[in-house]
């Protein structure tokens, strides 16, 4: 089993978790119907990386490479926004 460090995703770079990150936090913005910055989506989107990744791996879902991130992460990013909208009202 190959180890990760705390802010690395399987099978892309930094600079790709940045970008995953980005598009990730635009999708679910998008879905959930919000209007945040580029720097909230980046927020959102990395959180929602690490939300996604967990649940992920509860549930033994495998996922690889820049497609299987961006798809984890979006999840994530959902329920990061789901959950801020629940707590905050």
């Amino acid at each position: 089993m190959e180890a990760h460090g705390l802010l690395s995703m399987p099978g892309v770079g930094f600079i790709g978790m940045v970008i995953i990150g980005v598009l990730a936090g635009y999708i679910a913005e998008k879905i959930t119907a919000s209007d945040h910055g580029l720097l909230t989506n980046f927020l959102v989107g990395i959180a929602g990386s690490f939300l996604g990744g967990t649940l992920a791996g509860v549930v033994g879902v495998e996922y690889y490479g820049w497609l299987g991130n961006l798809m984890v992460a979006s999840v994530g990013a959902v329920i990061v926004i789901w959950l801020w909208r629940k707590l905050s009202n």
